[in-house]
């Protein structure tokens, strides 16, 4: 069946893209945790984080064949590497979507490169051929994604005397979350009027109310540590994705004043917590850190990068 490239249009694609990466979830061809391409929850977090507001969604390549897509190819917030998601049984593409990076996002109009590379799955030996053929090198850089089934994960974990547990739905503090955000994220000080992305929305707490318009985001889901004074200081954001039962964990991050106290895994756990209830099985984190260990988490694949080796 023939095939067929188009650029992305958010109103018409996002939701296509969604159920694309929900039917491709489960492939029995793969052991890599069930699946190959990003997670459907990855996607939903990327179209409403802050970021992407500087991202140009039209340079997104999508392929289709008899209306079903085929393939994606696209970064994740601007000068991001870019990743190639592919349907089973249309990995003849994989050379035209590597192509399309190059001619349409690799470089700007002006010829500045402006991509820092592409992430292909490890031990994918076609599509590293391909990358090897048309001047890439494998780098020592790489992301992991990291598993743990949620019947291995205690109900809870102790907390420092005098801190809490709430969820966004107890209190929806725009503000406060922003700024947990902001200094658990390692930014100087308190935050800035613009927040994070400078000139895209009035403040933080814009920015915070941006991301909570995505379809699938669970209030309930999001829990935060206070510590006594009232003040948030850590964070754990949660996305379930109900056909396939699985959690993803993004965002988490803690002050920087109230680390190593347990805060961040006690956050973690109790959205685990949570996410099983409404019916998950398995947990994912697109990391390695001792935190995810403690909990259970054990590493299943990398996406790693490659760059031109002419560059």
């Amino acid at each position: 069946m023939t095939i067929t490239q188009r650029s992305f249009n958010f109103d018409s694609d996002f939701d296509k893209v969604s159920q694309f990466l929900v039917d491709t979830y489960y492939d029995p061809a793969t052991t890599q945790a069930g699946h190959i391409n990003w997670l459907q929850t990855r996607w939903e977090y990327m179209h409403f984080h802050p970021m992407i507001a500087n991202v140009d969604r039209s340079k997104i390549g999508i392929w289709e064949s008899g209306g079903e897509i085929a393939g994606v190819a696209h970064p994740e917030h601007a000068g991001s590497p870019v990743y190639f998601e592919i349907r089973p049984g249309y990995e003849s593409i994989k050379a035209e979507m590597l192509d399309y990076y190059e001619q349409n996002i690799r470089v700007t109009p002006e010829g500045l490169g402006n991509h820092e590379g592409i992430y292909l799955m490890g031990g994918d030996d076609e599509f590293e051929q391909i990358a090897s053929d048309a001047g890439y090198a494998k780098s020592n850089d790489a992301e992991p994604m990291s598993v743990v089934d949620v019947e291995n994960v205690p109900d809870s974990h102790p907390l420092p005397d005098g801190f809490k547990l709430i969820s966004l739905a107890d209190e929806n503090d725009l503000a406060k979350a922003h700024r947990v955000l902001w200094r658990g994220f390692d930014h100087e000080g308190e935050p800035d009027e613009n927040g994070l992305v400078e000139g895209e929305f009035t403040d933080g707490a814009a920015e915070r109310k941006f991301m909570q318009s995505a379809p699938n985001f669970d209030l309930d889901l999001n829990i935060i540590a206070v510590a006594p004074n009232g003040d948030w200081v850590s964070y754990s954001g949660m996305w379930y994705e109900p056909t396939n039962r699985y959690c993803y964990v993004e965002p988490v991050a803690t002050d920087p004043d109230y680390r190593l106290r347990g805060l961040g895994k006690a956050a973690v756990t109790e959205s685990i917590r949570r996410a099983k209830l409404l019916g998950a099985e398995i947990a994912f984190v697109g990391a390695t850190l001792p935190i995810y260990k403690s909990i259970g988490f054990e590493q299943v694949y990398s996406l790693e990068k490659w760059v031109r080796s002419t560059d």
